[in-house]
């Protein structure tokens, strides 16, 4: 661990000393020094469980330290609230989306920050703001649309824009790149560029390392909760940050195709139509082998997680087949085609991955009690065997927890994406499909994932998994499938996959 460098204190916005903080059985940051540099973008990066995620919930309100202090402007400051922080001029986005799904763009910008007029909210001039708001962010979405009929990488620049609505000093960005897609990242970085400008301090928490140094004055680096070091950006490079990052430990991937086998899952013509008109999949064709891995490859609102959806039939579709193991699977449902042997991670583990008031265990078992019915499988439930087939997959997945009983929402945001992959493999699937698997997740989960993905086929299973990151899906694919528009552009074998033509098929065209 290295000790920080002296700096003038104008320099210095935020400043922490001795900071720790302590959950039942696991130190999340212990005695942390951490400085945020005044008008610049701070990124802060380490593993998942390095405790980034943490230091920003305290900065924010959300969290209190165990022990130590905060510093606004060189003075103590007490920060029991988020209401509180965004008095001192803080404001966080979050790695996990904070909105309504119920409510329209508009009021969620400005829900518990509204704009009165003689005690009534005005209406007119809040859609004016949140009009301009979207603009900014390249937002072509009506401030009166539902939010849940927006997509996640939309809902992102949503809430983006409710950060940018309030009268901000320090804004904590907590991966707020993981679900846009390269233009929408193109359009973020100006957004932070003018906030510079006009004065207001950027904390910056990414796994992608091209565009942290891409974006970035300074950066910081946290390892098991612990200050590692911290240096200017243009003093860095990768191969310094991931050695910082990861330590001693070794992460890399080599890929070892597995032996393919029989066609384990084929799809013909498959096609949804959207509700407002066109299409969510248009005539989608292919097979998967048994040992196989297919990597998705698209942009955003390309048809990835709409495929992945209408076949384990958790989304209707007007026509089109799939089959398991020549069997036709097109009346049957979500639950039905569960037990025949799909299974799936969802791209947003939130929402559909996790039940947050559940403990670890729970979780991890809750699919494989559902697909043995519920009231059979709590009476022939044997504790001691399900707490040792869950100790096995946590060691399996290198889920770190001191307890599998304590609530899912004690883990980072990368163990809690390794027990939705825990709860999956739980079923015995012969078809694993994985969206978006490594989302949120750093250099050395990463890697772990990719591992797991390796070794499922190498038991035979069938996997596939969606991307937007090109270097994932053409270092772990056997195959690469390109979508656009609901479509598959291109159907490409390892080997003449190129950057090229990916990132050509994945283009749009009318």
């Amino acid at each position: 661990m290295q000790n920080l460098q002296p700096a003038e204190q104008s320099d210095v916005i935020i400043e922490t000393r001795n900071v720790s903080r302590i959950y039942p059985g696991v130190t999340a940051l212990d005695q942390v020094n951490y400085r945020v540099w005044r008008n610049k973008v701070n990124v802060l990066i380490g593993e998942n469980g390095a405790g980034k995620s943490t230091m920003m919930k305290m900065l924010a309100g959300v969290e209190t330290p165990s022990s130590g202090e905060i510093l606004l402007d060189g003075q103590p400051v007490s920060l029991h609230s988020t209401h509180q922080a965004e008095q001192h001029g803080i404001s966080i986005i979050f790695q996990e989306l904070n909105l309504f799904p119920n409510m329209n763009v508009m009021d969620n910008i400005f829900i518990a920050n509204e704009f009165f007029q003689r005690g009534v909210i005005n209406e007119k001039y809040q859609y004016a703001l949140a009009k301009s708001l979207l603009e900014r962010l390249e937002l072509d979405v009506d401030p009166y649309a539902p939010l849940g009929e927006l997509g996640i990488g939309h809902q992102q620049l949503v809430e983006i824009a409710r950060a940018l609505s309030k009268d901000t000093r320090v804004l904590i960005m907590d991966e707020p790149t993981s679900a846009l897609s390269q233009s929408e990242v193109k359009v973020l970085f100006n957004v932070i560029e003018q906030l510079k400008r006009r004065g207001v301090t950027i904390i910056y928490i990414s796994h992608r390392l091209e565009e942290l140094m891409e974006i970035g004055d300074h950066i910081t680096i946290f390892r098991d909760g612990r200050f590692i070091s911290e240096r200017e950006v243009r003093d860095a490079s990768i191969p310094w940050i991931i050695e910082q990052m990861v330590g001693d430990k070794k992460k890399h991937f080599d890929y070892q195709p597995a032996a393919q086998g029989d066609t384990v899952m084929q799809v013909n013509g498959l096609t949804a139509l959207h509700q407002n008109g066109g299409y969510k999949l248009n005539d989608v064709s292919f097979s998967l082998r048994k040992g196989e891995v297919i990597g998705i490859y698209g942009l955003l609102g390309a048809g990835r997680t709409e495929l992945f959806k209408g076949l384990i039939g958790m989304m209707p579709c007007q026509s089109g087949s799939v089959s398991l193991n020549g069997e036709n699977l097109d009346r049957h449902n979500f639950q039905q085609r569960l037990k025949k042997g799909i299974t799936l991670v969802p791209e947003d583990r939130q929402t559909e991955g996790v039940v947050q008031l559940m403990s670890i265990t729970a979780n991890m078992t809750l699919t494989e009690l559902s697909l043995r019915g519920f009231r059979r499988a709590l009476r022939l439930l044997n504790p001691q065997k399900e707490q040792r087939r869950v100790d096995e997959m946590i060691g399996h997945l290198a889920i770190k927890v001191s307890d599998p009983e304590l609530p899912i929402t004690s883990l980072s945001g990368g163990n809690q994406q390794k027990v939705v992959l825990g709860k999956a493999l739980m079923t015995g699937p012969q078809v694993v499909l994985l969206d978006e698997p490594t989302r949120g997740i750093d250099v050395g989960a990463k890697t772990d994932v990719y591992h797991l993905i390796g070794n499922l086929a190498q038991q035979g299973l069938a996997v596939m998994f969606s991307s937007s990151e090109l270097d994932e899906v053409m270092a772990l694919a056997d195959r690469i499938l390109v979508m656009a528009d609901g479509r598959i552009t291109a159907d490409l074998s390892r080997r003449e996959a190129t950057r090229e033509a990916l990132i050509s098929a994945s283009t749009p065209h009318d």
